[in-house]
């Protein structure tokens, strides 16, 4: 198992709307409920008027993505952020099962790999070895390539040599103590390692 690593700081920003990505899966979701309720009529229809193994799975998969769905519409309602990663997959499933509709079934298994990485909190966590940003793919910066790092006034700003500006709001109220602390530890670290 590896090490959990701790941090002698952790900068939370404000998180920016996920109103587009959820947009965009649940657009996704309703063309394949669409999509699969036509099938689903075709092959009923086919079968003279039967249900058989290879139209019930159609029905798996409709009824598996609305019961998500009414799943995170109730996560919504108590304020919890949805995830619609698991019906994106079975969608995925669904799609995969159509001879004619593989790379529509890669699409929805790669929305459902990434939905949940980009909705993460952005923060950034500082140590004595290196500065981290949890965003995806997650990045990196050595205290090297830093040339000064001030938190003031609910804005975290950091100064790249490379002539890179990286700014953002906090997401919470920061004491000036804590803001004071912050900034004479990345003052501290800038000295020691330019020295």
């Amino acid at each position: 198992m590896r090490p959990v690593k701790t941090y002698e700081y952790i900068v939370v920003l404000k998180k920016s709307s996920t109103k587009l990505i959820d947009l965009i899966s649940l657009l996704m979701l309703a063309i394949s409920i669409a999509f699969f309720l036509y099938d689903f009529a075709l092959q009923f229809k086919e079968a003279g008027n039967s249900i058989n193994s290879k139209n019930s799975l159609l029905l798996v998969w409709i009824t598996g993505i609305a019961g998500w769905l009414l799943f995170c519409r109730n996560q919504q309602r108590r304020g919890i952020q949805p995830n619609y990663r698991f019906a994106l997959m079975m969608a995925a499933f669904g799609w995969f099962t159509h001879p004619h509709a593989i790379w529509v079934s890669c699409a929805f298994s790669l929305a459902a790999v990434l939905e949940r990485p980009v909705k993460v909190v952005p923060e950034y966590a500082f140590d004595d070895d290196e500065i981290v940003f949890n965003s995806f793919p997650q990045k990196k910066y050595s205290w090297n390539d830093v040339s000064n790092i001030v938190l003031r006034f609910g804005m975290l700003t950091i100064d790249l040599k490379n002539n890179t500006i990286i700014q953002g709001e906090v997401n919470d109220e920061v004491s000036n103590q804590l803001e004071t602390e912050f900034n004479n530890y990345c003052k501290s670290r800038l000295q020691s390692v330019n020295s």
